[in-house]
């Protein structure tokens, strides 16, 4: 089942070790890692940037997440993290760019 979210923030995300990674997320999923943070299954969330422009970028990593990942459950019982292939990994790198982070 594909999802369809459409991708307007920037997050950071603290893995459980201490390391750190960017994803480009919406208000629903960064709802469900704040729920993750709770949890025990990541350190913590933060929103660095909101209402990002839906730059083609935006838009190609926006249907990659859809056709490849759902939404999880409420109830769900670890925190799945977005793999990227390694062109998602550099359409990532320039959104982060376009919006001035990293």
């Amino acid at each position: 089942m594909k999802s369809n979210e459409t991708l307007n923030l920037i997050e950071e995300i603290t893995r459980n070790d201490g390391s750190k990674y960017y994803e480009v997320s919406d208000i629903a999923q960064n709802g469900r890692a704040e729920l993750a943070a709770i949890r025990g299954f990541i350190k913590s969330v933060r929103i660095l940037q909101l209402n990002i422009p839906r730059s083609k970028n935006v838009i190609a990593y926006e249907n990659y997440i859809n056709e490849n990942f759902e939404m999880p459950k409420e109830d769900f019982d670890h925190f799945e993290e977005w793999k990227r292939t390694p062109e998602m990994e550099e359409i990532v790198e320039k959104i982060l760019r376009e919006n001035h982070i990293a």
